[in-house]
């Protein structure tokens, strides 16, 4: 009998460099992200993590190095510090065009259960224009979860959040990884962040390097 296959990595980084001119952000980064694992990425204000996650992302080209993809790329998740929203469409609408772009089944069940799970159900029909920050990143972690990402990348997605709403944020994570999901964090409170995650990866020196997290003490 034949044995199973090895669980793959959904996203896999060999030996990535990048440099803005003569700066060099890092060098020979090695990562995977396994299914069902939460890792938070770690490292100083212009370290080059929203870098790295972009690179890692596809949005934005190494100079060195590879990134192999094991998941289709509708089921990649990214969320960085803008939120891709429309100011002029109501909350329901932002989700509805992004549903329907994503060609996601049962588009208007699955919109208000989104809404009501960021707790904007009461603000469906309100302009996200006029929205705080932390009522936009919601609705932006609305509009990402749609699609149930099998790999969810998050550029300090707790940026404007409240205590609860983080808590949220968190909740919504852990079931992710509970669904096999893969999910890289850019934090800004790591010693909070890391009591949940497997992983922790740091970006100092230009050099990544990788620790175990509280979850997997």
């Amino acid at each position: 009998m034949a044995e199973p296959s090895a669980i793959r990595p959904l996203l896999e980084v060999k030996g990535l460099a990048k440099a803005f001119g003569p700066r060099l952000l890092f060098r020979r980064v090695d990562a995977a992200l396994m299914p069902g694992t939460l890792s938070l990425l770690a490292g100083a204000n212009g370290a080059g993590k929203s870098t790295l996650m972009r690179v890692m992302a596809g949005l934005t080209r190494a100079d060195a190095g590879a990134v192999t993809l094991n998941v289709p790329e509708e089921k990649l998740g990214y969320m960085a510090h803008a939120t891709f929203l429309y100011p002029g469409l109501s909350a329901q609408e932002n989700l509805m065009f992004w549903a329907r772009a994503a060609g996601i089944p049962d588009a208007a069940a699955r919109v208000k259960a989104a809404l009501e799970t960021v707790g904007l159900a009461r603000h469906a029909e309100e302009r996200a224009g006029i929205f705080s920050r932390g009522m936009a990143q919601r609705l932006n972690l609305a509009r990402l979860m749609l699609a149930e990402p099998q790999l969810i990348l998050l550029d300090e997605p707790a940026t404007g959040l409240d205590v609860a709403s983080r808590r949220m944020l968190l909740d919504l994570m852990l079931e992710a990884r509970a669904r096999g999901a893969a999910i890289l964090w850019i934090s800004h409170d790591v010693e909070e962040d890391a009591r949940h995650a497997d992983f922790v990866f740091t970006l100092k020196d230009r050099s990544l390097t990788m620790s175990t997290g509280g979850a997997a003490c």
